[in-house]
């Protein structure tokens, strides 16, 4: 007996519906990301659809209109809730979702956050993502090495995602300023550091019109800006949009997460110098057989190797190589993106 998604009038407005598939009673899921039109997020989709057809799940998709607006989000689980999902697959946009989440859990749905864990471990039954400080620290590690000397008097501009402290943002951005060598007090707050070499913190929505604008204002307050993090590639493409513009684009290293096929184009193009790979599709993958396996049997999945989250891995793509950092080239990379 199929279950009809209940969606309000300010619902159906407010969010992108990706498929409106009615739920199978014992198979049913969602997978609920921050937006669809990022590559990362579109390939995450592929990938949990292809497993879903698979293991005979009905998967219903929706996502947010822009990274940070959890209203769409929390409609969706209160959807999801309604037409009895067993399990609900989601990169939160902030943690407002917690209460929503936590609601599903008490009703017996499985949780599984992607690629951005939640700050309440309640609001999860478990995390399939990269080790997102990871990411960051083999970005800031890589340039670091490539300025060498000069890496002392860097002139770093940070592109976040906005101001709201989620964890991805937190985790990439504190590990990249640890790889270059700047101290954190604080590694769960954004700006925590005081170096001087740190120019300043801009939102970038993580889309390339953010982009463009974080950096217009970090070039407004140094025009010598040489480094730009970017918490993921759309971000890095507008803020190479606003150093062209500015005719600054020569000489500034700009590094990225996310390793996308498009992101990696930008690395063999030279546009990024450095960019950390993810693998959304095996993140949506793995979500989705954990699913399948709750339904089955009740299972839930276990964290890997002692961490708190099962770590679906993370490569450095450049096609300059630093000396003591490992990565891969774009070649590599453009085999492997978004696995």
């Amino acid at each position: 007996m199929k279950k009809t998604l209940i969606t309000s009038a300010l619902g159906a407005l407010a969010l992108s519906a990706i498929s409106t598939a009615s739920f199978a009673a014992d198979t049913a899921a969602c997978l609920i990301t921050k937006n669809n039109t990022n590559p990362f997020f579109v390939k995450m989709k592929e990938g949990a659809e292809a497993k879903a057809k698979e293991a005979g799940i009905d998967l219903s998709s929706y996502a947010g209109k822009v990274d940070g607006d959890a209203g769409p989000q929390i409609t969706a689980i209160e959807n999801c809730i309604a037409a009895g999902a067993k399990g609900i697959l989601i990169t939160a946009s902030n943690d407002s979702v917690v209460p929503a989440l936590k609601k599903a859990r008490a009703e017996g749905i499985l949780v599984i956050a992607l690629d951005t864990p939640l700050a309440d471990s309640d609001a999860q039954d478990m995390t399939f993502a990269t080790d997102n400080f990871e990411a960051g620290l083999l970005i800031g590690k890589w340039a670091k090495a490539k300025m060498g000397d000069a890496a002392k008097d860097a002139k770093i501009g940070m592109l976040d995602i906005n101001k709201d402290n989620i964890s991805v943002d937190v985790q990439r951005d504190t590990g990249f300023l640890v790889g270059f060598g700047i101290e954190v007090p604080n590694l769960k707050v954004l700006g925590s550091e005081s170096d001087f070499r740190v120019i300043g913190h801009e939102s970038s929505l993580a889309n390339p019109e953010g982009g463009v604008k974080a950096v217009e204002n970090l070039l407004a307050k140094e025009p010598d800006m040489n480094v730009v993090y970017t918490i993921n590639e759309p971000a890095a493409e507008g803020a190479y949009q606003a150093l062209k513009k500015a005719g600054k684009e020569k000489g500034v290293l700009i590094v990225s997460v996310d390793g996308g096929c498009p992101g990696v184009a930008s690395v063999k193009s030279g546009v990024i110098g450095a960019t950390s790979q993810q693998y959304p599709l095996l993140m949506a993958s793995k979500g989705i057989e954990a699913i399948a396996a709750f339904a089955k049997d009740g299972t839930k999945p276990a964290a890997s190797d002692g961490l708190t989250f099962f770590n679906t891995g993370v490569n450095l793509v450049t096609d300059s190589p630093a000396d003591g950092v490992p990565s891969i080239d774009s070649a590599k990379g453009t085999e492997l993106c978004w696995g």
